[in-house]
């Protein structure tokens, strides 16, 4: 065991451009914000992003870093639409593989478990497969002779994701209502990075909610990254809910301005009032 604390600016100098990166988190809700916009501040382009997207895919796609993007959607939660994301995608800026949730989900799981794909129903009889024509689909070898949709296994170079606590080893906790599914990103990357509002000891962990909390195991971890407030504009439940003033100030206001306002693509970097 050993201790695995470095900052995001650390974490960011480990990737790569031309990376599969996934992102935890979903939609405007404990987005690892402080390490995407330190992300925004390196020279890390022409990434493959795999994310239930928010803010994080609208800034990477506004400021050109995204090749080709994979996910089930793009939203702000209480703005539906990512406005950043739409305009990047209108003109045409990556390419795009947009999935059903649980196909997203499949894949993940494929990828956490080393396997090639996994059989889904989701998808049949959609136009999923019109616009994915390089999804194929596999037949039940048993009784039943059912056609399924062979999702492809969703595998990264690293993942990005945010928890409320975590201890120095790469143990990390989630407080919140719902843990999305941060352990898989965790689980199906080669490489996995913690953003946490609180870095405590292992001890510590158990102490504030019961051992179902520890989403993401050590053994998947390569960072952990202390970030109070690190999941900012979006929430981070029970610490803190989002940030609707900002959200609608990055929302309503253009790329450049908002970039140009916010040194590094973002917001400085701060735990929120």
């Amino acid at each position: 065991m050993s201790d695995k604390t470095m900052t995001a600016d650390e974490v960011v100098s480990r990737l790569r451009s031309g990376m599969t990166l996934g992102i935890g988190g979903w939609g405007s809700r404990r987005k690892p914000m402080t390490l995407v916009r330190a992300l925004l501040r390196s020279d890390v382009t022409d990434l493959t992003i795999v994310s239930y997207g928010g803010p994080d895919v609208g800034m990477l796609a506004a400021a050109g870093r995204i090749r080709k993007l994979v996910a089930a959607f793009v939203t702000l939660d209480s703005i539906p639409l990512e406005p950043h994301y739409r305009a990047a995608r209108e003109a045409g800026a990556f390419e795009l593989m947009e999935v059903d949730e649980a196909m997203f989900m499949w894949g993940l799981r494929a990828a956490a478990n080393r396997l090639p794909f996994l059989p889904v129903r989701a998808g049949i009889g959609s136009d999923v497969m019109r616009v994915n024509p390089g999804l194929r689909t596999v037949t039940s070898p048993y009784d039943d002779q059912e056609t399924f949709v062979a999702m492809p296994a969703l595998s990264m170079d690293a993942a990005l994701v945010h928890l409320n606590r975590a201890d120095r080893l790469g143990n990390g906790q989630y407080l919140g209502p719902d843990p999305y599914f941060d352990d898989l990103f965790c689980e199906a990357a080669d490489t996995a990075y913690v953003s946490c509002e609180r870095i405590v000891d292992t001890a510590e962990l158990t102490k504030e909610a019961p051992p179902q909390s520890l989403l993401v195991k050590r053994h998947t971890v390569t960072g952990v990254v202390e970030a109070p407030g690190g999941a900012h504009f979006t929430s981070c439940a029970p610490d803190y809910g989002r940030d609707e003033a900002v959200q609608r100030e990055y929302a309503s206001t253009p790329w450049p301005e908002f970039a140009a306002r916010y040194p590094g693509g973002g917001l400085h970097d701060r735990a929120p009032e």
